[in-house]
């Protein structure tokens, strides 16, 4: 699996907004993931967030989507080791998360090493037409309360739409592995 990282952070950089019109809190509610439509999107995705949001996880989440179908020109290849005819079609999933730790990513240097560890992680699983995007951001984690956070993009391909949908899915279970080994939640 490709696996990068950056910071956008400043600027006209976007912001995590925590608490969106809309926000559900699956620390509190986690059975309330299989309400979300992007789970009806994607096998798993509901464990995932369970996985992602439960106690023995080091993050939370905030927001996610699925993007069923990408066109050509949003994606690259190259850069999902996608063979020759495995990229016919392109699908793709972003998901804020948010430190569990009061000021866990307390700098760049830490959000940054964090990053570049699941990167490590996720560059050993062998997997193809597919990578995984950790962009460093601000985040309002509460009113008044600013942290870093990381959006995460996992774009995946193949030579349909079933076959990207499956690489999707495969995907998304590596990148939990990664965050919460350790989770009894599966």
């Amino acid at each position: 699996m490709e696996a990068d990282w950056e910071f956008e952070v400043g600027g006209d950089a976007p912001v995590i907004e925590a608490c969106w019109e809309g926000f559900i809190d699956l620390r509190c509610t986690p059975d309330r993931a299989r309400e979300l439509p992007e789970a009806a999107q994607l096998s798993g995705l509901s464990e995932v967030l369970e996985r992602l949001n439960s106690g023995s996880s080091t993050v939370w989440t905030s927001k996610c989507d699925v993007f069923p179908a990408l066109a050509p020109e949003d994606f690259d290849a190259d850069e999902l080791d996608a063979p020759p005819g495995c990229c016919a079609h392109a699908m793709a999933f972003y998901i804020d998360l948010l430190p569990n730790a009061d000021r866990q990513w307390s700098g760049p240097s830490l959000a940054e090493a964090e990053c570049k560890h699941l990167c490590a992680i996720l560059g050993a699983v062998p997997l193809r037409c597919c990578r995984v995007d950790f962009i460093v951001r601000s985040a309002v984690i509460a009113p008044g309360v600013m942290d870093l956070g990381v959006t995460t993009y996992i774009t995946a391909c193949g030579p349909n739409a079933k076959e990207a949908k499956d690489v999707l899915e495969t995907a998304l279970s590596a990148f939990a592995n990664a965050l919460c080994p350790l989770s009894t939640v599966q």
